[in-house]
């Protein structure tokens, strides 16, 4: 073959393959589950890059990494953590940025239960009030934060059910166990959330801001699929979908 003709065969080749599909496996914090399900087919679509999601409470997340957990991305639900994992040397310096700021809710699906304040919780029927761990989910701390400004928490410490995560919060008020919940205002507006029902939006001053970070960790730093994946959760696309589902955004 005539060297000259192979040359060119051979460019045209190299630019019009497709890039080799890979996977990145990202933990994420459990209220972003869903719009990380959205953002994620979105950028498998685009890049073909396949996208493994784990969701757990933040603090379990985190230990899992320190553990060795096989993550490249962590989606976090506060600031903290992913400064933690800085310091410690097992994310990249630099690479931290606050892709969603969350919304801390007190929601029932029950139409019926009027939820204007936190009097809502001492109202007649309201057994059971669902919030998630404070010493491992951000969102509890939030619902902590609240209770504790409110003069709540001796009063209500027998009606509190904990879940493990803001998702198992979540999961009690759903299923009936809890009549009410504090939960993320991202989940109870989920498409797939059949039962709106009726919610309080917490004011945020009354508790310290539900900043979500985002950081790539040192088994992805070398792993150009991870690096892609922060900067299409940057971008418009995956800004929208964070907007709907009630987080707000910075920059």
């Amino acid at each position: 073959m005539n060297m000259k003709w192979y040359g060119h065969i051979a460019w045209i080749l190299v630019t019009i393959t497709p890039c080799h599909a890979d996977e990145v496996t990202i933990a994420v914090a459990s209220n972003f589950r869903v719009p990380m399900e959205v953002i994620a087919d979105a950028f498998t679509t685009q890049t073909k890059h396949h996208v493994t999601i784990s969701a757990a409470s933040t603090g379990k997340l985190y230990a899992q990494i320190t553990h060795g957990a096989p993550f490249e991305v962590l989606l976090a639900a506060d600031t903290r953590h992913p400064q933690l994992l800085i310091d410690q040397g097992i994310a990249v310096e630099g690479s931290v940025f606050t892709y969603a700021v969350g919304r801390l809710t007190l929601w029932s699906p029950n139409p019926t239960h009027v939820i204007d304040d936190l009097n809502a919780l001492r109202r007649d029927g309201i057994r059971h009030v669902a919030m998630a761990n404070p010493k491992t989910a951000p969102y509890g701390q939030a619902t902590y934060e609240v209770l504790s400004g409110a003069g709540l928490l001796r009063s209500l410490q027998h009606r509190i059910v904990q879940g493990e995560n803001i998702g198992q919060a979540f999961q009690f008020v759903a299923s009936g166990n809890a009549e009410i919940g504090f939960v993320a205002l991202s989940q109870v507006l989920n498409p797939r959330n059949r039962h709106p029902g009726n919610r309080w939006d917490v004011p945020q001053h009354l508790h310290a801001p539900l900043e979500q970070n985002a950081v790539l960790l040192r088994k992805g730093q070398s792993h150009e699929p991870a690096k892609t994946f922060l900067r299409f959760l940057r971008e418009p696309f995956a800004r929208q979908v964070i907007h709907n589902f009630g987080y707000g955004l910075r920059g």
